[in-house]
């Protein structure tokens, strides 16, 4: 019987079903498997119905799936040839957490600048589970630099739960950083595309997001603060974390319907992990 990985907390009793109907299909019995495909068409019409009316603290549950694409997902149905990585602030730094290409999107040459997660422990430590640092923004902010020098249009795809808080990056100028590179990029004479993939935590994801347009995934999310630190503050009790994403308006939906963001990019079915593919072709790379 198949065993499925990363199941989110709303979906269990789903996959509990889908368990049962393998056990049923793998029985060989005439009378089980007839029993298995009525139970699998009620399946997919629960699931359908299941992610057609999700509740904010749940699209937030997907935003965060460690499975979800990152940057080096999507950069990988690029053809490898047509783009080349940048490294370093020119200060001495390089963040892994933030990776800046040179790229060409059918004839078009562009700079694509986006936040990296990474999958493994060893991974998320060399990128620091996303969270940039103020050398990072910097890093971004001379890509941006060499982008607009050389007439080059700017992606920017921002997955991240926020700056990093530590005590060396407050002391090196955290909040300066991402302010001077709000203020640089309204000043920009190239494009800037941003397109929110997954998490858009706080000033560290807007300092990525100062574009002419801004787009989301559809089952990302966007907000000042995270809804876990929304209900630390308003009610000092972590448990209020679903009620303070309902109250902050995070999704992609509600975010279009304020206005605040220019579209929403489809996801596959249930989620952009699930179809790493099929969702990179709707954000069209």
């Amino acid at each position: 019987m198949k065993k499925f990985k990363n199941i989110l907390d709303f979906e269990k009793p789903l996959f509990n079903l889908l368990e049962q109907i393998s056990a049923l299909e793998s029985s060989g019995s005439e009378a089980y498997l007839e029993l298995a495909k009525s139970l699998r068409s009620q399946f997919e019409s629960l699931r359908k119905k299941l992610y057609s009316d999700l509740e904010p603290s749940q699209i937030l549950q997907i935003a965060r799936h460690p499975a979800r694409p990152f940057v080096l997902d999507y950069l990988k149905y690029l053809n490898k040839a047509n783009w080349y990585e940048l490294h370093g602030d020119r200060a001495g730094y390089d963040d892994q957490s933030i990776v800046g290409v040179i790229g060409k999107i059918e004839e078009e040459k562009v700079m694509i600048v986006g936040m990296e997660k990474g999958r493994n422990i060893k991974e998320k430590q060399k990128r620091n589970f996303g969270m940039p640092q103020p050398w990072g923004y910097k890093k971004a902010l001379r890509l941006f630099k060499h982008a607009d020098k050389f007439n080059l249009p700017i992606i920017t795809l921002v997955d991240t739960p926020g700056a990093y808080p530590g005590l060396d990056a407050e002391s090196c100028g955290q909040s300066i950083a991402i302010a001077q590179n709000i203020k640089e990029m309204f000043e920009l004479g190239v494009p800037v595309v941003t397109v929110i993939t997954g998490e858009g935590g706080s000033g560290g994801a807007l300092a990525l997001s100062v574009a002419n347009r801004v787009f989301m995934l559809e089952y990302a999310v966007y907000s000042v603060i995270s809804p876990e630190g929304c209900a630390a503050i308003l009610w000092r009790a972590k448990e209020e974390a679903a009620k303070a994403a309902k109250a902050l308006k995070i999704t992609a939906k509600e975010l279009l319907e304020l206005g605040l963001i220019d579209g929403i990019i489809q996801e596959s079915f249930g989620g952009a992990h699930n179809n790493h593919s099929e969702t990179e072709k709707n954000l069209n790379f």
